[in-house]
């Protein structure tokens, strides 16, 4: 995304937090077991969701009708991606990051891998624009194209009478879509909030209590007494980016007009000018203690949304499980929560079956 672009996807976040996206009444949602109230001014009306989802899965929404969003976040893979570590966007190209699920997008506090937005119908223009995703030149000629269509137009005009198809109305249609997609009311918040003990097998409850106990899980993929979001709305360094960054040579750097440095990239954790270096929330912040920091996942409808971490670099559950009782990636910043766990074989292969009841 370049620097235009950028500004206009913080201009959206600015009119949502104004309440300019909210020109329609929205209607509730009701959760299943184990989520919270959903924001029914995010919401919108069953309209407002049925014209989301058809522009979730529409391909002309990119610039040469090829990718949709569903592309990238598929339902019968947990609204993720399966097929590749690194997301795959236009013409081909190798996206820097991986797609993460979106259920339970809506409760969501930050948003993207490295938390850049704040609210879901602003949010979703950022990878119509993106160069490398969908291409959209500008938010003009995509709204357009809507208006233009015979189909979208007059659907347009009946779910947002008096404003048609515009760069907000488009933002909380598939805004309203997301916020649709649920995962709750499983097996684990029948037994934990439901009061069905039985819904767990005895190597599942071990998991669970070695999740919220001795592996420490829970520190950040939070379990509240009467709803579970399984995020902290944070953001930490694992030693996931720094491992990868760390394998990369040293780079010769001009520092001044004749003055050369080799600078080892991962340890400075800067995105030199052409190094692919990812330091996370570090980009959006510029604090030293946020490099290669990423927001918490969710982790309802975990075992459909491998491969897991940012960059998609662990396949299994059983490989994440077993990164975190090494200690995670060891490195300067690396968050004080991850530590060496210690765990039995035994204990590893109860905390997988136990998420694979999310």
């Amino acid at each position: 995304m370049n620097v235009a672009q950028f500004f206009i996807v913080r201009f959206l976040t600015i009119l949502a937090v104004l309440g300019c996206f909210n020109s329609a009444a929205g209607e509730a949602i009701e959760p299943p077991l184990g989520l919270p109230p959903v924001p029914a001014a995010v919401a919108g009306t069953p309209a407002m969701r049925k014209l989301g989802e058809k522009l979730f899965f529409d391909r002309s929404l990119s610039a040469n009708g090829t990718l949709s969003c569903a592309m990238c976040h598929i339902p019968a893979q947990g609204y993720a991606s399966n097929q590749s570590a690194l997301s795959i966007g236009m013409e081909g190209r190798s996206l820097r990051r991986n797609a993460p699920s979106l259920y339970n997008v809506v409760f969501k506090k930050f948003l993207f891998h490295d938390g850049r937005e704040t609210d879901l119908a602003a949010q979703v223009w950022g990878p119509l624009l993106a160069a490398d995703e969908m291409d959209n030149a500008g938010i003009g000629p995509l709204i357009g194209r809507l208006r233009a269509d015979a189909d979208y137009g007059s659907l347009f005009d009946a779910v947002f009478p008096g404003e048609g198809a515009t760069m907000m109305t488009l933002g909380r249609a598939i805004a309203a879509y997301e916020a649709s997609l649920l995962r709750g009311g499983g097996r684990f918040d029948r037994a934990v909030y439901g009061g069905e003990r039985a819904a767990l097998t005895p190597e599942e409850w071990q998991g669970y209590e070695l999740f919220i106990g001795k592996a420490g899980c829970a520190a950040c993929h939070m379990i509240g007494t009467e709803t579970a979001l399984f995020t902290d709305q944070s953001w930490h360094n694992t030693g996931v980016a720094f491992r990868s960054g760390a394998r990369r040579a040293k780079r010769l750097v001009q520092l001044a007009p004749g003055v050369f440095q080799n600078v080892d990239i991962a340890a400075v954790g800067l995105a030199l000018a052409g190094a692919s270096n990812d330091v996370g929330r570090f980009e959006i912040t510029n604090a030293p203690a946020d490099r290669w920091a990423y927001a918490t996942p969710m982790l309802r409808g975990v075992s459909e949304s491998s491969p897991y971490m940012h960059d998609g670099s662990l396949s299994t559950l059983a490989e994440v499980v077993e990164f975190y009782d090494r200690g995670g990636g060891a490195n300067p910043s690396l968050d004080p929560k991850i530590r060496p766990l210690d765990l039995s074989v035994e204990e590893k292969a109860a905390i997988v079956a136990f998420l694979e009841t999310l």
